[in-house]
């Protein structure tokens, strides 16, 4: 019997994502990088082979695209520059749109429910969100030992916050601002599970000559279930926000959490490379985005806006003796061409900072390495594995605490700790709450919200 081959589905690819799958020649670099290649059906350079012959039985019956964690790792290694993630999220919303059975459930319910949320409250609502879960896959008590943890650590909202304003229009503000005001984007997390996190980077803001400004009525930014499903709709929820921000005459937007400042930056990213997008967006909000706010992760702002030397002069306790394990995750680097990042593989920013607060930086192998991310409340027992192996890297390279920038990985890393098997307790907090202890402010740093208690530890340093 004869092989029908097709271009169709590799047109519609680039159709829709101007990405090339006939660029491909199969180096194999993103199925190496990948961290889940060993979870995967189809490995990265096996779907797009797929793709290139138009076998799409094959491509949508996978359940590759639906695993994927979007850590970019793919997209940042691909000597063609190929938007292997992109590729990914094509086949996810693809298969949603033609109503193709979604080859791993747990991932499609949690997309929709999560953006049902969003687009109901205007911010993910996330003890609604577990709760849902849990019923809709038939585990309704799954963590709740874990949950009534969170609850005592104060890091679950009961209720949610409501924010729909969608295409409200905000009155101008004056063309100009005082110079020690910057917006600040807080992200859903920051205003529950992590609170530390926010109660920190606002003191050390503050302690750095800084007054973060919070637009009202900021939105979701749509987090990894938008670009998975949608792709015009996570371009659009971070859009909205960024135009709270310009209207306010604020020319730089702060974003803590990696997530955030990673879809900030591709809807900016995308709007500069679709002016056609960019133009129906500004006639749907009635406000045409001139793109002058700069979008800056909490690091790149002490990098390039305070400077190493203003860090090291508001320092009032130095954390000597304290050896950090920097982790930055998945997207606070990658993709380069998005992040802006230098130093992409192996990123150094945290290390410097850490050492300008008088800590020792370790050097280790998974300060890049995927955590999991979303996928802790539908494949916990992966996230459990590649968190596990990131923690244990960090114990065996000398480590005290793991530094983290992003609700996700810190969710992971700590929050789910307790679950993994045969590792020392390993504390890991936010890079700014070792910040807040280091300016002589401990109290603002909120450690009493870590589920692994890094007080006792820091206390045995003098730190505290």
């Amino acid at each position: 019997m004869g092989t029908q081959l097709s271009t169709d589905l590799a047109d519609q690819i680039r159709q829709a994502t101007g990405e090339n799958v006939f660029l491909c020649y199969h180096c194999v670099k993103c199925t190496s990088g990948c961290p889940l290649a060993s979870y995967f059906d189809l490995a990265p350079n096996q779907v797009m082979r797929a793709a290139q012959l138009g076998m799409e039985e094959m491509v949508f019956g996978s359940r590759s695209p639906w695993l994927c964690a979007s850590c970019q790792t793919c997209t940042t290694r691909c000597p063609q520059g190929i938007d292997v993630a992109r590729v990914m999220d094509f086949i996810v919303s693809e298969a949603v749109a033609r109503g193709i059975e979604p080859k791993v459930p747990e991932v499609a319910m949690f997309n929709k429910v999560f953006l049902r949320d969003v687009d109901i409250l205007g911010r993910a609502y996330e003890l609604g969100l577990i709760a849902e879960m849990n019923l809709r896959t038939g585990q309704p008590f799954k963590d709740v030992d874990l949950g009534l943890e969170m609850f005592k650590h104060g890091k679950i909202n009961l209720l949610p916050e409501i924010v729909r304003h969608r295409r409200r229009k905000v009155p101008l503000a004056p063309a100009s601002r005082p110079a020690d005001e910057v917006g600040y984007y807080p992200g859903c997390s920051l205003h529950s599970m992590a609170k530390e996190f926010d109660t920190s980077t606002r003191s050390v803001l503050e302690n750095l000559g800084l007054k973060p400004v919070e637009p009202e009525g900021w939105l979701c930014c749509g987090s990894s279930p938008a670009h998975r499903v949608d792709h015009r709709l996570a371009v659009q929820l971070p859009l909205e926000s960024l135009v709270l921000v310009e209207q306010q005459g604020l020319g730089e937007v702060v974003l803590p959490c990696a997530m955030c400042f990673n879809r900030f930056r591709s809807a900016a990213h995308e709007l500069r490379l679709n002016p056609d997008l960019k133009e129906s967006f500004d006639q749907e909000l009635g406000y045409a985005y001139n793109d002058t706010v700069k979008i800056s992760s909490m690091l790149d702002l002490i990098v390039d806006r305070v400077g190493m030397e203003a860090v090291k002069a508001s320092v009032q306790r130095p954390l000597a003796g304290l050896k950090v394990a920097c982790y930055y995750g998945c997207l606070l680097t990658r993709p380069p061409k998005v992040t802006g990042s230098t130093e992409a593989e192996y990123p150094m920013a945290m290390d410097r900072l850490i050492e300008a607060l008088g800590g020792s930086p370790v050097a280790w192998d998974y300060k890049v390495a995927c955590c999991g991310a979303s996928l802790s409340l539908t494949q916990t027992e992966i996230v459990l594995e590649m968190s596990q192996k990131i923690l244990a890297n960090a114990a065996a390279r000398g480590a005290d605490v793991v530094a983290v920038a992003c609700p996700m990985c810190h969710a992971n890393l700590d929050g789910r700790q307790a679950q993994m098997q045969d590792l020392r307790p390993m504390p890991s907090l936010y890079f700014t709450q070792l910040m807040a202890v280091a300016q002589g402010h401990p109290e603002q740093a909120a450690l009493e919200r870590t589920m692994v208690d890094a007080r006792p530890m820091l206390s045995v340093k003098g730190l505290i």
